[in-house]
């Protein structure tokens, strides 16, 4: 055996750590990242044009917020290859995406466009669309290996002054650009977009697409590449329509490619409310095949400031590295460290926490050891302090969810609630939640759950998100809703769920969903309960309506028989006792008459209407839902048969009137005994000076027998 062992060593020579040591070498992020594509959402060509589009978007929406601006954005998809075979499953685009935001000074282009992990959002505690300073480069990138083509960049950050041109690709080597045009023109934006399709000319000679009045300033960028252009679930047409939901405040134009690869879902479950006189301004438009998704407010969302990281959301390396670096810039003492690097830290509070490290006040950051600092780090996570501030978020909210929610949706009940900030690893953020009822949305299928983080739809990976999971605990039943077990509720709903924060924890680079964190998901399900209890407050309101309602109609269907027979055994006015009854059963029934306000509240004469967050389109409410209170004039008094043939009785016999009466007026008998007496007991001296006849009406009327009550009675009326 050691002599076979010997012999195959000698055949099989391994490599030495000398030579693997030469084949070790550094790997480029932007090299790994272009073998493992879809990591940042390219991962089929449908897809792909979707994250392309989403990432220069959300960078325009941005910009132009930081730079106090109303966002005018411009997305036009071109089909290259209009000639291409049906059965293709790609096509070659040229996707260019203009905004009207503070441009981009000329020296920083190759970074922003040409560089992976490079961007001014990662460091700093801000809410922001993006985060991680991939998205843009990416899709260049992604374009670059699909079709050999650079980015073509055109850049004006001056009113007044020339536009810069560039056009680069990215060395996946190096993660570097390398520029390959660079010049200054006059034109932006770029002229030729004006003359892509009709429509586009269509808005051009209106002054609505493109215009240099309007594009003082900003950016255009366009990318050739690999992609497929299809309607549906989670296309770009569902991903624009979103984005304009979340955000009112921007107007959005689209200018489709000529030719589309099919739809999967022909009926949007988000059909745009029709057009009328309060609402035209915000409906969304066609004009000869460009969709614009109008401005709806007029006032940007509220500005956010930057924020320190909180004590409790730190971990013990990150504060190691934290005192080299204040070391290495400020060279200051312990004391203003905590202070100036941290939030919500007192003057008072950062001298307990020395304390706590056993050092003291003028302790410098540097001479901090790593027992000290362990000690110091133990003491954040016993200490009490305040919450983050949470100037750092700027919600939707709740007037804002709803008007998005009404413009896109066609319901009937619509409800909004925003939660208080809360805090996640030391991390504010907020939830926001809002659904929508009834009208035009599908009642035998599950509801649609709408996901937003940052103002930015996620269309993709809904079962591995937090939103989706706190939608799925959160018990609809209690609500008036059936919901399978461990399922989504089935009826016609649409949930919509937001969250703001400085720091999304996404699962994966390509941010298609929410990490689930137990404090997150706790916020979201008490978001969706209070807009569960809303809508529960609603339905048990219309429920009672409805119910009302029939209980009346059931009752006017006989009062004029009813009215007829009492009339015909005391000798009263017949239409004073059908009033009568008609004033007890409006009485009784009252509750159907209720008008319910935009707020889900009853209306009352007088009194403000509290701001809950519901509103309620009744023109939306379908006639199964809404059963209106139903007003029956009263019949002709020699109407019924059975008592054509006889005579009115009189005061003086009523014994005689009562039998003849008594078989066609049993069934509805017992309702009219109350009122009866209440009628005639002051107005007629006759029946009240004669009690003896009355005594033997009394077993009679208010009992008819089982067999006699008509099989279309209803419910009992009183």
């Amino acid at each position: 055996m050691e002599a076979v062992s010997e012999t195959t060593a000698k055949r099989r020579k391994g490599a030495t750590a000398e030579e693997m040591a030469t084949r070790q070498r550094d790997i480029s992020v932007s090299e790994f990242f272009a073998k493992n594509r879809h990591l940042l959402g390219f991962d089929n060509p449908r897809k792909a044009l979707l994250t392309a589009v989403k990432e220069a978007v959300d960078n325009s929406l941005d910009a132009c917020e930081e730079a106090s601006i109303l966002p005018e954005i411009a997305v036009i998809i071109e089909d290259l290859q209009p000639d291409r075979p049906a059965t293709a499953k790609s096509s070659r685009y040229r996707l260019t995406v203009v905004d009207n935001g503070p441009g981009i000074v000329r020296k920083q282009v190759e970074n922003i466009f040409g560089r992976l992990l490079y961007g001014s959002k990662f460091h700093r505690l801000k809410m922001s669309r993006g985060q991680q300073g991939i998205g843009i480069s990416a899709a260049g990138m992604y374009g670059l290996i699909t079709t050999g083509r650079p980015m073509v960049i055109h850049t004006k950050p001056k009113a007044g002054s020339a536009a810069h041109h560039i056009e680069l690709a990215m060395n996946t080597k190096t993660n570097r650009a390398e520029v390959t045009t660079d010049e200054e023109v006059k034109d932006f934006p770029p002229a030729r977009l004006a003359t892509i399709t009709s429509g586009t000319r269509a808005l051009v000679a209106e002054g609505g697409f493109v215009s240099p009045e309007t594009f003082r300033t900003g950016t255009s960028v366009s990318i050739e590449l690999e992609g497929r252009y299809q309607r549906g679930r989670g296309s770009v047409d569902e991903f624009l329509e979103l984005t304009a939901i979340a955000n009112p405040h921007a107007r959005i134009t689209f200018v489709p490619p000529s030719r589309d690869a099919g739809s999967e879902d022909d009926a949007s479950i988000l059909a745009h409310a029709e057009a009328n006189a309060a609402t035209k301004a915000t409906a969304t438009t066609e004009t000869g095949g460009v969709v614009i998704y109008p401005r709806g407010v007029q006032d940007l969302p509220p500005e956010t400031r930057e924020i320190q990281p909180h004590p409790k959301g730190i971990e013990l390396g990150i504060l190691l590295q934290m005192l080299k670096d204040y070391e290495a810039t400020e060279k200051g003492s312990l004391f203003n460290f905590l202070q100036e690097r941290f939030c919500r830290v007192s003057s008072a509070t950062a001298a307990q926490m020395c304390k706590a490290a056993g050092a003291t006040s003028r302790t410098r950051a540097g001479d901090v050891e790593a027992p000290q600092a362990e000690k110091l780090f133990t003491f954040f996570q016993e200490v009490k302090l305040p919450p983050p501030p949470t100037d750092c978020l700027a919600p939707i909210g709740v007037r804002q969810l709803l008007a998005g929610l009404l413009k896109g949706v066609r319901a009937e009940f619509y409800a909004a609630s925003s939660r208080s900030a809360e805090v996640y690893r030391g991390r504010p953020f907020q939830i926001e939640a809002a659904i929508a009822f009834g009208g035009d949305l599908p009642a035998d299928e599950p509801a649609r759950v709408i996901r937003f983080a940052n103002r930015v739809p996620l269309l993709f990976q809904q079962s591995a998100c937090s939103s989706f999971k706190a939608v799925l605990e959160t018990g609809w039943k209690n609500y008036n809703l059936q919901q399978p077990r461990g399922s989504l509720p089935v009826g016609p709903l649409v949930i919509m769920l937001h969250m703001a924060s400085v720091w999304v924890p996404f699962t994966s680079e390509s941010k298609e969903a929410i990490a689930d964190y137990d404090e997150i998901r706790k916020e979201m399900k008490l978001a969706l309960m209070e807009c569960g209890r809303k809508l529960g407050t609603y339905l048990n309101k219309r429920a009672k309506m409805r119910r009302e309602g029939e209980r009346r109609d059931v009752f006017e269907r006989y009062i004029g028989e009813i009215a007829k027979a009492v009339g015909a055994i005391t000798g009263e006015d017949a239409k004073r006792l059908y009033d009568a009854l008609q004033v007890q059963a409006k009485r009784k029934t009252a509750v159907a008459d209720q008008q319910l306000d935009e707020d889900g509240k009853v209306l009352r004469e007088q009194g403000e209407l509290d701001d809950d967050g519901v509103l309620i389109v009744p023109t939306a409410m379908s006639d199964a839902v809404v059963s209106a209170p139903v007003t029956v004039a009263m019949p002709e008094l020699a109407a019924p048969p059975a008592r054509a043939k006889a005579k009115p009785s009189t005061p003086a016999s009523p014994k005689p009137a009562s039998r003849s009466a008594a078989p066609s007026s049993k069934p509805p008998a017992k309702p009219a005994s109350k009122p009866a007496p209440a009628a005639l007991s002051k107005p007629s001296a006759k029946p009240a000076a004669k009690p003896a006849p009355a005594a033997p009406f009394k077993p009679v009327a208010p009992r008819p027998p089982a067999p006699r009550r008509p099989s279309q009675d209803g419910p009992t009326l009183f």
